[in-house]
C-alpha cells in the first residue's frame, strides 16, 4: 500500500530565467511532488508516461526510494519555462513535446491510500479518466492540469476550465496558484477565490502566491507566509508545497500540516531543482521560524 502516488507526465524542463542562464534538467510535477514526499519519509509511487529511452529522467525519483510505473508513450514531454521579468510569477510556457492522456486501462493494479493529479498541461486527464479514478482512492488534482492549455504551437495559455466545477466536486482536495485562483472565479483576492471554490463541493483547498500559502478546510482559512531568502529554485513551488501539505495532512491538522508545507518548499525555493533535504531540516526550519516571530 503506498501513502500517495502521483500520476503525470515526467519531463524535461528547460528553464529561461531572468537575466541568467538557461537550464535543462529532468522536471515536471510529479518529479517535485514524489521527491518531497519521498524525502520526508512517505511511501510514495508515481505513474508517468515517457518514451522508454528516457528512461533516465525517473532516476532521481527511484533512487529516493520512488516506485515508478512508466507506461510506453511515443514522445516524453518537454516544456520550455521563460522568465520574461523578475517577477517569478510571470512565465510564458511552451509545450514542445507531449506525451498524450492517460486511459484508466493504462493503470497499473496498484493499492495506495491518496491519488494526486499532478499535470503540466491540459494534455494529460480527460473529464472520463477523472470520474473513473475518482473512486479509487482519496483523490486530489493541481488545476494547472487544466488551466494550462496548449495549443497546436505548443504554447501554453492560461484560461478558464469549462469543466471546473465537476472536476472540483471529485476532488476531497485541490491545489491552485494565484493565477490559476483568478482565471477560475474571476477573484484577484486569494482568501476569497477560496470560498469560491468552496461552494463549488470541494471541501479543502490550497492556493500558493509569491509571499506564501492558503489552506481552507471546512469553512475556516489558514495561511503561512514563506521564508526563503532567495527564488532561484522557485519552479516547482506549488508541486512541492502540496506535495508536502498532502504528505503531512495524511497525519496531522491544517495548521501543522500548512506550517510544514511552507517550511519544506521555503528550503526547496533557495536551491535550484527538487526539494534535497530531509524530515530533519523542514523541522528545524519550523523551529527557527518560531522563533524569528516570537522576536
Amino acid at each position: 500500500m503506498y501513502d500517495i502516488t502521483f500520476i503525470g507526465h515526467a519531463c524535461y524542463d528547460e528553464i529561461v530565467p531572468f537575466g541568467g542562464e538557461k537550464t535543462v534538467a529532468p522536471g515536471s510535477a510529479v518529479l517535485c511532488g514524489a521527491l518531497a514526499a519521498a524525502r520526508i519519509g512517505k511511501k510514495v509511487a508515481v505513474i508517468t508516461k515517457l518514451n522508454p529511452k528516457d528512461a533516465n529522467i525517473t532516476k532521481a525519483m527511484t533512487d529516493a526510494g520512488v516506485e515508478v510505473y512508466a507506461i510506453p508513450s511515443k514522445e516524453t514531454s518537454y516544456m520550455r519555462v521563460i522568465h520574461s521579468s523578475a517577477n517569478v510569477d510571470e512565465r510564458q510556457l511552451i509545450l514542445t513535446h507531449n506525451a498524450g492522456f492517460f486511459m484508466m486501462d493504462e493503470m497499473p493494479p496498484i493499492h495506495t491510500a491518496y491519488i494526486h493529479l499532478a499535470g503540466i498541461s491540459d494534455r494529460e486527464f480527460t473529464l472520463d479518466f477523472i470520474r473513473a479514478i475518482s473512486g479509487t482512492a482519496s483523490l486530489s488534482a493541481d488545476m494547472q492540469s487544466f488551466v494550462r492549455q496548449a495549443g497546436s504551437s505548443g504554447e501554453v495559455a492560461f484560461g478558464d476550465c469549462a469543466s471546473k466545477r465537476e472536476i472540483i466536486r471529485l476532488l476531497e482536495k485541490v491545489k491552485l496558484d494565484v493565477v490559476e485562483a483568478r482565471l477560475l472565479t474571476d477573484c484577484d483576492d486569494i482568501f476569497a477565490a477560496a470560498n469560491i471554490i468552496e461552494g463549488w463541493g470541494c471541501r479543502e483547498i490550497v492556493i500558493t502566491q509569491a509571499e506564501g500559502v492558503l489552506a481552507r478546510f471546512e469553512g475556516k482559512t489558514y495561511y503561512e507566509q514563506f521564508t526563503n531568502k532567495s527564488d532561484v529554485g522557485r519552479t516547482g513551488r506549488g508541486d512541492t508545497t502540496f506535495a508536502a501539505y498532502l504528505a503531512r495532512r495524511m497525519d496531522h491538522g491544517v495548521p501543522e500540516a500548512l506550517a510544514f508545507a511552507a517550511a519544506l518548499v521555503s528550503i526547496k525555493m533557495e536551491t535550484p531543482g527538487p526539494f534535497c533535504g530531509n524530515l530533519g531540516d523542514v523541522l528545524q526550519r519550523m523551529r527557527d521560524t518560531e522563533v524569528q516571530l516570537c522576536k
